[in-house]
């Protein structure tokens, strides 16, 4: 009995560590810096609230041409980005000015740079691309050394690497080697010590024993968060400007009329709503995973739907490419037939053009014709002979082709199919109609009649709901009747209740889907069934 007991202990341990352990890898990805894509160190939060490492800041500060505004000059390169080896090649190829030289030209309020126009005198503005909204944030003249250290997201990180780390035991660094294993930290001293080295260089009766022990860590921090403009720690919060201030801020005319209060208030309020809305969402884990399973189903759904989409627009325009061909080989046979047409007319001409010329055969046949001195028998053989030498004299009298070359007339005018061709889009849901209510009316019947707006694409058919509005309200969303797949632009309701108030709205459908409804509108059906009678809207 006990050893089950031991068993079953033992594996809700470790389903507990597995839980920890997965949890802890899952947060990994917001402890990264968006600009170097590690673990953040010495991260500052700038004023859309994101965080970047400060080192990755002065670097991108220095990649956009802003020089001397990259925080406290004497704060360590802890991030590699910081250092001269992996620092980006642009930062490596710009040539710096001398800061002399720089601080002159500030001051006399010549040269250029980001944020400055030429010839200036109002303070330089330095505005800082943030690579996780991807949005340009305002820094104001100090850049970043008026930015707060985020200290909070500093210890979940070193709480993270003491999670996930393996043997990773935080050494002495004051023990001559080999080094031991480290059980105090100093923030004073900036460094990590062994129990011997501590008392060693906190020596009793010296001002460094006064210094408090700390749990050994690879990241020091201040004790409090600091006040970046007068190095004072924060005492209050403004919520009008929704920044920490210390006490000298409070007097200063930038925060005159502001609303401050204490930082315990600020602080329990957004506790207060931090926990209440981390309550709700872990209570809602099902609710979460179902949205997930939505999520995820929109995605297959969107990625089918895409696909067959593609598929369809591939479909019809290779049907408008098929009709066009089609078009394109009648229109070709059409101008192959007038080309004969005229070929063979033109070729004729010539042959009848070419028996008048000396020597030909119709000229001959005349000549000796006119030899013969028979009568009867010249008049039977000239009589034929002289209506084509006739005709043959006329049409070189009056000569012209007896085809034009020019086909002109074979042009097309494309102009109106390229323009639809050129709007060729994809189809619109209809807008919202527009109901006519000059003949909109309520008698023993309704008469619904409504419109589109000019520019809206056309509607299929429409969809019209209505309901009553003087009956007491059911629990739960309004029920609308509906009439579907109405074709036109009126509909007519039967036998609605006497003396009732009805709104009704109409919506259109086309092959986009429904577009958005028109406004509602209330008609009140007259007492008693009337057959002629006022209407009332």
């Amino acid at each position: 009995m006990a050893e089950g007991e031991d068993m079953q202990t033992f594996t809700s341990i470790m389903d507990a560590l597995v839980r920890i352990s997965t949890s802890m890898k899952n947060m990994e990805k917001e402890l990264l810096c968006p600009v170097c894509q590690e673990m953040y160190k010495q991260p500052l939060v700038l004023p859309c609230t994101h965080n970047v490492c400060q080192a990755c800041a002065r670097e991108v500060l220095g990649q956009q041409g802003y020089i001397g505004h990259g925080g406290d000059p004497s704060s360590e390169p802890t991030s590699p980005a910081s250092t001269p080896s992996t620092r980006s090649p642009r930062l490596s190829r710009r040539t710096l000015p001398k800061p002399d030289r720089l601080d002159r030209l500030l001051k006399s309020g010549f040269g250029t740079y980001p944020g400055r126009k030429r010839g200036a005198l109002h303070p330089q503005v330095i505005m800082f691309p943030c690579p996780a909204c991807q949005g340009d944030v305002e820094l104001g003249e100090r850049g970043l050394a008026g930015l707060f250290r985020n200290l909070t997201l500093e210890r979940v990180v070193e709480r993270y690497r003491q999670s996930v780390s393996v043997g990773g035991a935080i050494l002495c660094q004051l023990c001559k080697p080999p080094p031991l294993e480290a059980t105090k930290g100093c923030t004073e001293c900036r460094a990590t010590f062994c129990n011997e080295c501590f008392k060693l260089f906190h020596p009793w009766g010296t001002q460094k024993a006064q210094h408090e022990p700390t749990l050994p860590t690879l990241s020091f921090r201040p004790k409090g968060l600091m006040c970046p403009d007068h190095k004072e720690e924060v005492t209050h919060y403004c919520k009008t400007c929704q920044r920490l201030v210390c006490q000298l801020c409070r007097v200063r005319r930038t925060h005159s009329g502001h609303k401050i209060t204490p930082v315990l208030s600020a602080y329990q309020a957004l506790k207060d709503k931090l926990t209440k809305s981390l309550t709700y969402i872990l209570g809602n884990q099902d609710t979460v995973q179902t949205q997930i399973c939505e999520l995820e189903e929109a995605v297959r759904h969107t990625e089918v739907s895409g696909q067959q989409a593609k598929e369809e627009v591939s479909q019809l325009v290779r049907g408008l490419g098929a009709v066009l061909e089609e078009k394109r080989a009648s229109l070709l046979q059409a101008i192959e037939e007038c080309q004969q047409e005229r070929l063979a007319r033109l070729s004729a001409q010539i042959q009848e053009h070419r028996s008048l010329l000396d020597g030909s055969g119709l000229v001959g046949y005349a000549q000796e014709v006119l030899k013969e001195t028979d009568q009867p028998c010249f008049v039977q053989a000239a009589k034929q002979l002289h209506n084509r030498i006739a005709r043959a004299t006329e049409a070189l009298q009056t000569f012209r082709p007896a085809a034009s070359s020019s086909f002109r007339h074979c042009q097309l005018d494309v102009g109106r199919e390229m323009k639809l061709l050129t709007e060729l889009n994809f189809l619109r849901a209809p807008e919202a109609p527009v109901i006519d209510t000059q003949r909109t009316f309520a008698y023993d019947q309704i008469f619904l009649c409504w419109r589109l707006p000019p520019h809206s694409p056309p509607a299929w058919h429409y969809t019209v709901e209505f309901r009553r509005t003087d009956v007491p309200a059911q629990p739960g969303p309004a029920r609308w009747q509906r009439r579907e797949e109405v074709r036109g632009t009126s509909a007519l309701l039967e036998n609605p209740d006497t003396g009732s108030v009805y709104v009704l709205r109409v919506r259109g459908c086309n092959k986009a889907g429904y577009g958005e409804y028109s406004e509602d509108v209330h008609l009140h059906t007259p007492p008693a069934p009337a057959g002629r009678g006022g209407a009332c809207l």
